[in-house]
Parts: structure tokens; C-alpha cells; sequence
């Protein structure tokens, strides 16, 4: 049990990363189609950046700047410009997925090095409680992280100022234009802020998850965080806990390969991908979505 808590937090931890991120950009109003490409890039910045430096945190930072100048390409499209959202975010996953593998065969042309890892953080004290204090005292810098940032983001959305204003902005942001909020420049600074996270959820997957980077690792996962935020219903603490159910629902395929049981490998595989479809068809109809999500504003001249 404590080993199945363990793998849960490990691997929820960049989803929750990326689902965050998502959450703030869908409740500014933009739909990221594009997260998926932001960690894949993230991933490659951070592996390639920790194997030149050798140092691990000139990775992380490595991995939230490229990913944050995909966020900032999909903002000057799909905000500035009013490009199709889902157009834009689909061009930047196509971009990621060519950028990375090419730079990976010109960096690393015979075979790509190992890359310095994200030692794990004991809490004393914490970590020898009985039961769960090894499993949750006991993880990497990316998963207090995300549990950390999971709260501020809830505080931010329901306590502050600007976490009023960017709802209002994913909600009526013509009514916000009319009460002084810039639409355009809360939905660039979300997108950021979202780019910035998709970053450091990707970068986890290199640092703290393998010690190297293939192409395509992510792997879904940018679609994931997506169906996370819906089932989350467009809130941190939802987010939180949907991200741990599929975090729970993948390390259970890997002990399920672990046990050696007859599962064909490629059914154990698909297990994540196949409850995301499940709880996209029973939630998603019932979750209500920002009133704007996915609507490019135009501000009518006065």
C-alpha cells in the first residue's frame, strides 16, 4: 500500500503540474490545446540544459523558459490575433513534437547521456510517522511543489483581487472590459503563467521520473491535465484530487506489470487513457465550463 501511495504522488505530480496551469488559462477564458507541446518542450529544455551544466535546477529553469516562449507564441496567435484556439494549441504540438526530436538527434547525435536527477527531499520527523509519513514526507521537490502551488492556486481564484478579475475574464469579458479589466492582457499573463507550469511539469519527467529524454515522452499527458481540469470542475482542490486519481489509475497498470499477471501489455498500457475517455464521457457533460472558455475577444470601439 505504501509503495502504491508512493508511485501515485510521484506520478500525479506533473499532472497536477500541467493541470494547474491549465486551470488558470481556462478560467481566463483560453483553451491550451497546446500544453501537451509547452511540457514536451519543457522536457527536452530541461534534460538538454542538465546535461550541458550538469546541475539539475539549470534544467528545471531551462524547462519553464521554453515552455514559457511556446506560451508566449500560442498568446500573440490565439489572444492577440484571435486565431482559432484549438488550431493554434494543435500547431504548437506539432511544432514541439519536430523541434524536440530534431534537436535531440542534432545535440545528442550517437546516443543521448544520462541526465543528473532531482534528489528526493526526507521531511524529518514527518517521514517516520507510521503509514503515511514515508509515502508523503519522502518525495521529490516537484511533488511538494505541485501540492503547495495546488493551495496558492486555490487561494488566488477565491481570496484575491486578481484571481477575481481573471475569473470574471473567463466568464463575461465584456462585462470585465466594461467594469476597466484588460481582457487581453489578463488572458496573455494566464496563458504565460499556464506555459510556465506545463514547463515545470515537463521538466519533472526527465529530473525525477527517468534520468533521460526520448521523443514524444509525455506521452498524453498534456491531454490528460485537459480532461483533469473537467473533471476537476474548473477548481484546484477538484484538480487536485482528479490528478491523484489518475496518478492512482497509472501506477496501478505499472504494479499490475510488476505482479506479472496475464494483462497484455498493451491493455495494462492503455488503462490511464482509457478512464480518461471514461471520465470525459461521464463528467464531461455535466461540468460547467467558464460562460467566454474558448470565445477570442474582440473590444468594440467606443
Amino acid at each position: 500500500m505504501d509503495a502504491l501511495l508512493d508511485a501515485t504522488l510521484r506520478l500525479a505530480a506533473p499532472l497536477l503540474l500541467a493541470a494547474l496551469g491549465e486551470l488558470i488559462v481556462e478560467r481566463a477564458g483560453v483553451v491550451n490545446v497546446g500544453i501537451e507541446g509547452m511540457m514536451l518542450c519543457g522536457a527536452f529544455a530541461a534534460f538538454a540544459a542538465s546535461v550541458v551544466s550538469g546541475h539539475p535546477a539549470v534544467g528545471v529553469c531551462a524547462g519553464v523558459a521554453a515552455a514559457c516562449a511556446m506560451g508566449a507564441l500560442f498568446a500573440v496567435f490565439a489572444v492577440l490575433r484571435r486565431a482559432d484556439q484549438i488550431v493554434v494549441g494543435t500547431a504548437i504540438n506539432l511544432l514541439a513534437l519536430g523541434a524536440t526530436g530534431l534537436g535531440l538527434r542534432a545535440m545528442f547525435p550517437d546516443a543521448a547521456p544520462a541526465a543528473p536527477t532531482v534528489s528526493e527531499w526526507r521531511v524529518p520527523g514527518l517521514a517516520d510517522l507510521p503509514l503515511l509519513g514515508p509515502s508523503l514526507f519522502h518525495q521529490t521537490p516537484f511533488t511538494y511543489a505541485a501540492l503547495v502551488l495546488a493551495a496558492l492556486c486555490a487561494a488566488f481564484l477565491a481570496r484575491t483581487r486578481a484571481g477575481l478579475r481573471l475569473r470574471a475574464v473567463g466568464d463575461a469579458a465584456r462585462a470585465a472590459d466594461a467594469e476597466g479589466v484588460l481582457v487581453q492582457r489578463v488572458r496573455v499573463v494566464a496563458v504565460l503563467a499556464g506555459a510556465s507550469l506545463a514547463g515545470l511539469a515537463g521538466a519533472a519527467l526527465p529530473l525525477a521520473q527517468s534520468n533521460g529524454f526520448t521523443e514524444g515522452m509525455t506521452a498524453g499527458r498534456g491531454f490528460i491535465a485537459l480532461a483533469i481540469v473537467i473533471f476537476g470542475r474548473w477548481s484546484a482542490f477538484g484538480v487536485t484530487a482528479a490528478a491523484l486519481f489518475f496518478g492512482a489509475a497509472t501506477a496501478f497498470q505499472f504494479r499490475l506489470q510488476a505482479r506479472g499477471l496475464d494483462v497484455p501489455y498493451p491493455l495494462a498500457l492503455a488503462l490511464p487513457y482509457v478512464v480518461t475517455l471514461a471520465v470525459l464521457a461521464v463528467a464531461g457533460g455535466r461540468a460547467r465550463a467558464p460562460e467566454d472558455l474558448g470565445r477570442p475577444y474582440r473590444r468594440e470601439s467606443k
